[in-house]
């Protein structure tokens, strides 16, 4: 099976490098014929990853041992999903995850080709010359990445195992068995988490690719915003829900109450999400207005930089990270330098074709009044680019010398939220005003007519957020910085108290505005026979932005954590009684536990030994819980300890309320015996989840609505 997958990656790398010298030959030499097996050449190269991916899938699942990649990255998961867990063993480890990330650019390069057969006649030349450069383009990403597959050891996915991976009867020695998928892993939102970002990712190099096409057939026309823009609203419904599940599997798996720690590989998910949002509104103000060209084009090529800028963070080994691959000199050299090329070649083009990509109209670049839509999304682009920025630097500071600012010094959560909160809530106030704005210039009474309702509800909404900031949030406010520990500190470092709650004032004003603005937007667009998707669904996703403004508010800010220990007295008969699966015995009375409203009171421990079947021993204790001693339930969380590695996992067990999370991980006992408890009270977290839906959804319709305009019925 090795060498039938290296045949077909080889196969693979020439078709894409045949691609590119026959796409381009057929262009420049303006000959149909070689256009149309570059054509084929392309589908080839797509169809060769398909089939090494198989291969990969077919060892996985049948539990083919022949490939080294296989034994590694294996799950020995006995579970309902072990079938999920198997498939994603394909992307779970460095190799595997470039091959299938190849795959999926040769695959949008063949949906490149497929499209290009539905142009009109009208458009058909101009189109064909650009889907041309644009298939040449991607082939080229995808020979580079195929490059590094085949001349870079770990990167290769088709290594044969060695022999001395095998006993002499052919089964794995006991080293060999020590391989295997990390357990934290095995969750089914990780296993879904990667194959989206890695989807996205892919997907931008589409618009990418049709803007240097546009670059060096100096076509400033919107034909290329045209073929590209759903790639780019695709490329971030993608991004955004493999995001979305990633915060997910931290929150359920990770054990520490959180959904996002500004962990440099979290990070660099973010990066290209960020210009995404930028480049999906700037491609708006290209196709209604003729305008922002030059920026359009260097923000679609900066989208793509920042996948390289990501895959640079987590494949180069500069950073420290749980997330991270181990590093190697060629992903180091070679993605630094994809880096470069895709900077400094559309930089050079656009100064090349300065005077073409000007506005269709004079003085339509021109921002002159801030108070307009022009003025709201130039800002919306600055304050997006602008972040992506400070959080690319933030995230390499400690592989930077000394001497630059923070050189050396690996920064904490404390750091990214000082930037992101404010920055956070002018963005959204932008978002919240921008659809009551007119092109050019803003008529006052007009303004204050579309938003005098949506403004008056909106200050409904605000009062009763207000009532409940100071009637729960604060309290718990002023209950962490009177437990004087390191949360206490963590506040301490945000800000005095007048900012920190200030800001979380401003915000659900802020969240208040969006809500009803976007609302309003929102029903004025469905009523609208021939509105687009675009603007049906955009106003809904902005709708689900004030949401989880709301709810990160809550569920960031206003934790209350308590930890510690609940002391437990046992019988003198259970001291060995450890081993046994009955271990409720042993224990004669518990002290309950508290944080808030909530008690914990011991109910019963269990192990359950699956050392035989799935190399793990879970370690399990249930609670009773109430809440202003009025018993509501029992809560079970454990610890999963790998008999191999040694490696423990900790399932969190989650009561979850209409405004709140109760969140409990049991992280074992100490020398005495008693339960080490990490209990939390996460307000307002059903919001981010309820709000991440809906902005998947927004941007769903966005996607499949109608893009042109119907005629009134």
């Amino acid at each position: 099976m090795a060498t039938m997958g290296l045949v077909f990656l080889v196969v693979a790398f020439a078709a894409s490098i045949a691609a590119v010298a026959l796409l381009a030959a057929g262009h420049f030499a303006k000959r149909a014929a070689i256009t149309r097996i570059g054509r084929v050449a392309v589908a080839a190269s797509a169809v060769a990853l398909l089939v090494c991916c198989g291969i990969l899938v077919f060892c996985f699942m049948t539990g083919d041992l022949s490939i080294k990649y296989v034994v590694e990255e294996r799950s020995v998961s006995t579970d309902g999903l072990a079938w999920l867990y198997k498939l994603a063993g394909l992307w779970a480890g460095r190799a595997g995850s470039l091959l299938f990330w190849t795959f999926l650019i040769a695959l949008f390069g063949s949906l490149i080709l497929v499209r290009s057969f539905r142009g009109t006649r009208e458009e058909d030349a101009a189109a064909a010359s650009l889907d041309n450069l644009a298939m040449m383009i991607t082939s080229i990403v995808v020979a580079v990445f195929c490059g590094v597959l085949l001349f870079s050891d770990g990167n290769m996915p088709f290594e044969a195992t060695p022999s001395n991976y095998f006993t002499a009867d052919g089964e794995l020695t006991a080293v060999a068995q020590y391989y295997s998928m990390n357990q934290l892993l095995e969750h089914w939102a990780m296993a879904i988490h990667p194959p989206m970002l890695f989807v996205g990712y892919a997907g931008l190099t589409v618009p990418f690719a049709y803007a240097l096409a546009a670059l060096i057939l100096n076509d400033p026309s919107k034909l290329w915003v045209e073929r590209t823009q759903r790639f780019v609203i695709a490329s971030w419904l993608f991004l955004g829900a493999g995001i979305g599940l990633g915060a997910v599997w931290a929150y359920v798996v990770l054990g520490w109450g959180g959904y996002w720690g500004w962990d440099p590989v979290e990070n660099a998910s973010l990066l290209s999400w960020l210009v995404c949002v930028a480049l999906v509104h700037t491609l708006t103000v290209y196709r209604q207005r003729g305008a922002f060209k030059r920026w359009a084009v260097m923000c679609a090529c900066l989208a793509f930089t920042f996948v390289i800028v990501a895959t640079f963070i987590t494949r180069s080994g500069i950073v420290e990270s749980v997330h991270a691959f181990a590093g190697d000199p060629v992903s180091l050299a070679l993605f630094g330098g994809l880096i470069a090329v895709s900077l400094v070649v559309p930089l050079v083009l656009v100064i090349l074709r300065w005077k073409s990509f000007t506005a269709d109209t004079e003085g339509a670049d021109d921002v002159e009044n801030l108070l307009t839509k022009d003025g709201a999304y130039y800002f919306n682009n600055v304050i997006m680019i602008v972040f992506t920025l400070l959080l690319t630097y933030m995230t390499l500071t400690s592989a930077l010398p000394s001497w630059m600012p923070f050189g050396g010094d690996a920064l904490g959560k404390t750091s990214y939220e000082a930037i992101a909160r404010p920055l956070g809530i002018v963005y959204l106030l932008i978002l919240a005003v921008c659809p009551l704005l007119a092109w050019g210039k803003t008529d006052p009474r007009k303004f204050f007519k579309q938003a005098r309702i949506p403004a008056l509800c909106a200050l409904v909404l605000f009062a009763f957020l207000a009532f409940w900031w100071a009637t729960q949030f604060l309290p718990v406010y002023d209950a962490m910085m009177a437990k004087n520990d390191a949360n206490t500190a963590s506040l301490l470092e945000a800000g005095p108290g007048w900012y920190y709650n200030g800001l979380a004032i401003v915000g659900l004003l802020v969240a208040s505005l969006l809500f009803f603005n976007a609302a309003f937007m929102f029903v004025r667009n469905i009523r609208v026979p021939r509105k687009r998707g675009a603007a049906i669904g955009g106003a809904f996703a902005h709708v689900a932005m004030a949401v989880i403004l709301i709810g990160l508010i809550g569920s960031n800010m206003y934790v209350f954590e308590q930890s510690g220990y609940m002391k437990v007295e046992k019988a003198s008969a259970g001291e060995e009684s450890a081993e046994a699966a009955d271990e409720s015995a042993a224990i004669v009375s518990a002290a309950p536990f508290s944080a808030q409203e909530y008690r914990l009171e011991y109910a019963s421990d269990r192990v359950i030994d699956n050392s035989m079947t799935s190399n793990n021993v879970v370690y399990e204790v249930t609670f009773d819980v109430y809440r202003n001693d009025q018993h509501i339930g029992q809560v079970t969380p454990s610890v999963q300890l790998d008999t191999i590695t040694q490696q423990q996992k900790l399932n969190a067990a989650v009561m979850s309320f209409p405004e709140e999370d109760l969140f409990v991980v049991y992280r074992g006992v100490n020398n005495e015996g008693s339960f080490s408890l990490d209990v939390r009270v996460n307000p307002f977290i059903q919001l981010v989840w309820i709000g991440f839906g809906m902005l998947m959804i927004g941007t769903f319709v966005a996607l499949v609505g109608p893009r042109r305009e119907r005629s009134a019925q």
